[in-house]
């Protein structure tokens, strides 16, 4: 039994010893993430059987400052966290905003281009396209009226000058017979007062 208790005794002290060169040695440099302080916690704990019941020990100042860092570290990341969610909300909102004010840019864009891209035409906003051809369309008809209006007035031009040739055969003609009708009639008369001077000798 008095060997149970020094042993017992020594498995406390050689942790302890062992702790203590391990902190020495952890002075050199230190790993602050939490990944390594509880690594640096599992090397500074020591471990002994008793009873045929294996042991761990840590120191609880350690243990301790293990939590309130692990903590703190969860606090930092709720508080990023909270920070972030409040920037992605905010970042949510100026896109909305933005893409309503894109959505109206884009419409009066569109009003403005389809403005520029037609013409009023009475009173109705019409293509440029559609505006040229209804534009040529009534050129093309004008052209084609007129001649038609050419061909008309040459056709009657001509007829008419033929009219007014034979018009003028035809006066020709009605002088002529008159002028013979005038010398017949002229010739009777010299005759019939030829015949009435003979008649009265």
């Amino acid at each position: 039994m008095k060997h149970l208790r020094i042993l017992f005794a020594l498995a406390l002290l050689i942790p302890a010893l062992s702790v203590h060169a391990q902190e020495d040695e952890s002075t050199e440099e230190t790993d602050n993430t939490l990944r390594g302080q509880f690594e640096e916690l599992e090397r500074k704990s020591g471990n002994y059987r008793a009873n045929g019941i294996q042991y761990e020990v840590v120191k609880i100042t350690d243990l301790y400052k293990t939590k309130d860092n692990v903590f703190d570290s969860i606090d930092t990341a709720n508080k990023t966290i909270k920070d972030l969610s409040a920037t992605i909300t905010a970042n949510d909102a100026e896109i909305e905003s933005l893409n309503g004010k894109l959505q109206e840019t884009t419409n009066k864009l569109n009003s403005v281009t389809e403005e520029k891209d037609s013409i009023s035409f009475f009173g109705i906003l019409i293509s440029k396209g559609t505006y040229n051809f209804i534009l040529w369309s009534i050129i093309f008809g004008l052209l084609l009226l007129l001649l038609f209006f050419i061909y008309r007035f040459r056709n009657s031009n001509f007829l008419t000058q033929q009219a007014k040739s034979a018009l003028a055969e035809l006066e020709e003609e009605y002088q002529n017979h008159r002028r013979r009708a005038l010398e017949r009639e002229q010739k009777i008369s010299r005759q019939l007062q030829d015949e009435l001077n003979k008649q009265k000798k």
